[in-house]
């Protein structure tokens, strides 16, 4: 196998400080074992090693310099002010970008780089970006590196961590199968992940408020629904909810072992509906790798880590829910992984598809009716991405005030 040079170079050091000292016999032998190692002539080698690390003048343009075996003795050229490629994207640009970027929630450049090209019509009508004609044709043309880099320096988040509550539901697993991935050849709209998102705060005693989140593992359709704690009927009525409201029929619910979802209410529901129930298994939440994913990146961003525990801060977190499910299925892109495939190497590489909203997925679907699909075009020219994204953001500030008012 043919080396790279930071390889090479690391059994040159090594090699060069036995050969410098070494006697000729010794010498010899390195000699072989270098050539072997690396795979150069026999005297380009004999003179590395002899030469290795050692100064040597030169006159270069005149002028006396040092150089050194081994090392990059080229000086770093100083660019000339006004030299080199001219600014494409200015700061006036990435003023507006930046402003863009967290109205709607601080995506990265491969999501946020679709998301302008699909809401362009409506940013340029919103007074409070500023878009010129000339900032426009920039957004629609810039691409997700060149987001990525421009807004590198602002990318200062606090992470946290909330608190796992979820506990066995161990009487009724029997009844529930154990499912333990998708198969990527049977993936089709309708099969959901479910779980429940507690928003206890640091202290986990008494009755607090939760969220019922679900996400459609085909496509990545999103509902979330507010609970007032994580009651059978609560889940269940949650659930129910969700179902009627979904554009198309729900074929499969799958959920981890919790205690709120296995239980008679639910399989009852399930069975009544004709939805197939089935469970991942305990302590491998990879099991639910896309509802988790759903749990960070959605539910965590909008409302935190605060602790919800009064009837008006479930109204209001229910109220959130109203805006950011619509906003999030018809106009936010995510990129879904496709397939993976194993290299000779042993390493597994995955495959990402195309960044797309859910609803362009239902839309290419084969599976979906043309009667589902006209009815999704017709909620979504109703959808309008700005006042969505406004109305979502004003709820938030509601429920956080009413927090600190409490």
């Amino acid at each position: 196998m043919e080396l790279d040079l930071e390889t090479r170079k690391k059994i040159t050091t090594a090699k060069a400080q036995r050969y410098q000292k070494a006697d000729k016999k010794s010498k010899t032998r390195i000699l072989d074992e270098f050539v072997q190692d690396t795979g150069y002539n026999r005297k380009y080698a004999l003179h590395i090693l002899a030469n290795w690390n050692k100064t040597t003048n030169a006159l270069i343009d005149g002028k006396p310099v040092k150089l050194k075996t081994g090392q990059n003795n080229r000086k770093k050229q100083k660019r000339k002010p006004g030299g080199g490629r001219p600014k494409k994207y200015d700061d006036a640009f990435f003023v507006v970008l930046s402003k863009i970027w967290a109205f709607y929630g601080f995506q990265c450049g491969k999501l946020l780089a679709p998301l302008l090209r699909l809401i362009i019509d409506f940013l340029v009508h919103a007074k409070e970006f500023g878009i010129s004609d000339q900032i426009r044709a920039k957004l629609v043309s810039v691409s997700p590196s060149t987001i990525d880099r421009g807004l590198k320096g602002e990318r200062k988040k606090l992470e946290l961590k909330g608190r796992s509550l979820t506990r066995p539901g161990s009487l009724l697993k029997n009844q529930v199968k154990v499912r333990t991935f998708f198969s990527w050849d049977e993936m089709k709209p309708g099969f959901f992940e479910f779980d429940t998102v507690s928003h206890c705060g640091a202290n986990n005693y008494g009755e607090f408020c939760c969220t019922l989140s679900s996400t459609d593992v085909a496509v990545g359709w999103v509902e979330l629904r507010a609970l007032r704690n994580r009651a059978h009927r609560w889940v269940v009525q949650g659930t129910d909810d969700i179902n009627s409201k979904l554009p198309y029929p729900m074929l499969g619910l799958d959920s981890d072992n919790g205690g709120e979802f296995i239980n008679h209410q639910l399989i009852q529901w399930c069975t009544q509906n004709k939805v197939q129930f089935t469970r991942g298994r305990p302590y491998r939440k990879n099991d639910n790798c896309f509802i988790e994913q759903k749990n960070g990146d959605i539910v965590r961003k909008a409302v935190g880590y605060y602790r919800y525990d009064t009837d008006e801060e479930w109204a209001a977190l229910a109220e959130v829910y109203q805006y950011l499910c619509p906003l999030t299925n018809y106009w936010l892109p995510t990129i879904k992984l496709t397939g993976k495939e194993r290299l000779p190497s042993g390493l597994c590489k995955k495959k990402y598809g195309q960044a797309k909203t859910p609803y362009q997925r239902l839309l290419e679907s084969p599976d979906v009716s043309d009667t589902v699909k006209n009815e999704l075009r017709r909620i979504a020219s109703q959808v309008n991405p700005v006042e969505y994204k406004r109305l979502e953001l004003a709820a938030r500030d509601r429920l956080k005030k009413i927090w600190e008012r409490k």
